[in-house]
């Protein structure tokens, strides 16, 4: 019995053991520094060489301004124990906190006297102080380290310091140096200099990084730099100068196109399609591959395309392309794109269902039958066979739940429950793409359940926003003047309904589609006018300013609208592009 008792005794005594340094922390945590004090002693007692419960015991002291214990424990640990002089610190940091910064001193000083006995000490000196926050001493041990130990790197370590102490020059120098050392360390500095940069091109810290590196290209022309530059000019949407960089890159090393490829698709989808043709016509130039050579010359047709070129010039290009490559699997986006426009821009869908149904019989992968599944579906809505659609759409959805070819189609799914005017159904479909892997796929979602949530509050039968979701089909099946006048029929049927600045807005956007500029013009100051901190007022702002610069030719009133993003809507989306357009229109002269 009684060795029963002794086991239950020493499991028990075991259970409080382990309990104790998570009680320690909890006290800590919740300011109660005696207690926390109290504990910290004991488990330092029984765990000296344990530097955590150390330092939390000196924190706790330091709250309560025993100063006087801290200095006889560190004074202890360091004569008892080998290798603790980074405690130095710790007692220098104990005489500065009682004001006493002369002796503080002194026993900094011997913290980096001992590197010079102890170099394999450098690295937790320095990390002493910078825990302290006593950058500048941090600072210089690390370096006396790597001065005595070749191979020790704490460049890291030292660029840190630097932004904390807001010395970026000296921090992006750091970086730049280790990366001319060590270009496997390329992408990691990259991720550190790139929280201090932004897209806008005439930001301090960016124009820094900027400076330094073209005077390292200058003086020791390593294509690293011109990589750094590529990478910065595409942060600020600089396409063109990212590619001559890039194109540097290319002509010296002979590598790969991939990185040309990108700036072009990245450029494209920002809509800069003079940079993305320069990017597509310089990789046909310098040809790799069938696969490289079919996806630059796809690009450059959708850019024609999204440019209004004739509808004959761009069925001559398909049929070029299709004479040389011929109809296979190799040309499969290509007959996706030529199938689209059949149906969108020429207005033949029959035609373009006809050369989908004849791609889907090719020996092709599952993926690529997704893809086309759903360009068939989206133009069977643009014949109102929504049933046929929905079916498709929910095949490739079943069959690539995971991919963002079926999370696109759940997306079609929802949006054309929404232009048949079946809410509920596309906001079930749209919950489950809120955390979709694409973030494009996932914003439209989330826009598009907005639009739906925020205005069918106040309308128990949804009769505006069905109407609004009818002229929104219209707009997407190219109908645009009975978009319009749909349009027209809600804002004169529902007006101060919450849907009435979408309204405004998509009819805006259609009269600028159909050149019918002045009214466009009419409704993004209506929308200026209903209320100035409406969601969609600095899009109005925005792309009144645009108007009046890219159709009026009125540079005044662009510059006063662009000058509104600046100052009124300073978290606007638009602002970078704002600023920037704004200072060319006054004729800044930018370095």
């Amino acid at each position: 019995m009684r060795y029963l008792i002794f086991i239950l005794f020493c499991c028990f005594s075991a259970q409080i053991s382990a309990q104790e340094p998570e009680l320690a922390y909890q006290y800590f945590r919740n300011g109660e520094y005696e207690k926390s004090a109290y504990l910290f002693k004991t488990l330092h007692e029984n765990n000296p060489y344990n530097s955590t419960y150390l330092s939390f015991l000196i924190d706790s002291y330091q709250q309560i301004e025993k100063f006087d214990e801290i200095t006889t424990i560190i004074n202890k640990q360091l004569s008892s124990y080998k290798n603790q002089e980074y405690l130095l610190i710790e007692l220098g940091y104990n005489y500065q906190l009682q004001h006493q910064q002369e002796k503080a001193n002194e026993y900094y000083k011997k913290a980096i006297d001992i590197i010079d006995a102890f170099p394999n000490l450098g690295y937790l000196i320095g990390k002493t102080f910078q825990d302290n926050n006593l950058l500048d001493f941090s600072l210089e041990a690390y370096k006396k380290t790597m001065n005595l130990v070749p191979n020790a790197n704490y460049n890291f370590q030292i660029a840190l310091i630097y932004s904390e102490k807001g010395e970026i020059e000296n921090m992006f120098t750091t970086y730049l140096n280790m990366v001319s050392k060590n270009d496997a360390l390329l992408a990691t500095s990259k991720s550190y200099m790139g929280r201090f940069i932004t897209d806008d091109a005439e930001n301090n810290y960016n124009n820094i990084l900027k400076k330094l590196l073209l005077k390292q290209l200058q003086s020791n022309p390593l294509t690293i730099w011109n990589d750094l530059l590529s990478w910065l000019f595409m942060q600020q949407k600089e396409y063109e100068k990212a590619l001559i960089q890039e194109k540097a890159i290319f002509k010296r090393n002979g590598g790969g196109l991939e990185p040309i490829m990108d700036i072009g698709k990245i450029a494209f989808e920002n809509k800069s399609y003079e940079a993305a043709k320069n990017c597509f016509r310089f990789v046909l130039e310098n040809i790799p591959n069938l696969e490289t050579e079919l996806t630059a010359k796809l690009y450059l047709l959708e850019i024609d395309m999204d440019t209004n070129a004739s509808n004959e010039s761009i069925e001559n290009q398909f049929q070029q392309i299709f004479t040389q490559y011929g109809k296979n699997q190799n040309t499969i986006g290509i007959q996706a794109i030529y199938a689209e426009f059949l149906a969108f821009k020429q207005n033949e869908p029959e035609n373009g269902i006809s050369v989908l149904k004849e791609a889907l019989n090719m020996p092709i992968n599952e993926f690529q039958t997704g893809y086309l599944k759903t360009k068939l579906a989206d133009i069977l809505v643009f014949t109102n066979k929504f049933n046929s659609a929905l079916i498709y759409y929910t095949q490739v959805q079943n069959d690539l739940k995971n991919h963002t070819i079926g999370q696109t189609a759940r997306f079609k799914i929802a949006q054309t429950s929404y232009f048949k005017g079946d809410f509920e159904w596309a906001q079930s479909q749209l919950k489950v793409l809120k955390n979709s892997t694409s973030q494009l796929i996932a914003n439209d979602a989330l826009d598009l359940n907005l639009l739906i949530t925020d205005n069918a509050v106040k309308d128990s039968l949804k009769i505006a926003l069905k109407t609004y979701a009818k002229a929104d089909l219209l707009a997407f099946q190219n109908k645009n003047q009975q978009a319009i006048d749909t349009l027209q029929v809600l804002l004169n049927t529902y007006k101060e309904h919450p849907i009435e600045d979408e309204a405004l807005f998509k009819q805006a956007q259609l009269f600028e589609k159909t050149n019918q500029l002045t009214k466009a013009e009419q409704n993004y100051l209506q929308i200026i006018a209903l209320n100035k901190d409406d969601i969609l007022a600095d899009d109005a702002i925005f792309y009144l300013a645009e108007l009046y610069l890219n159709k009026f030719q009125n540079i005044e009133k662009a510059k006063e609208y662009y000058q509104k993003i600046i100052f009124e809507y300073p978290s606007s989306i638009f602002l970078v592009d704002a600023r920037k357009k704004f200072r060319d229109l006054r004729g800044d002269q930018l370095n």
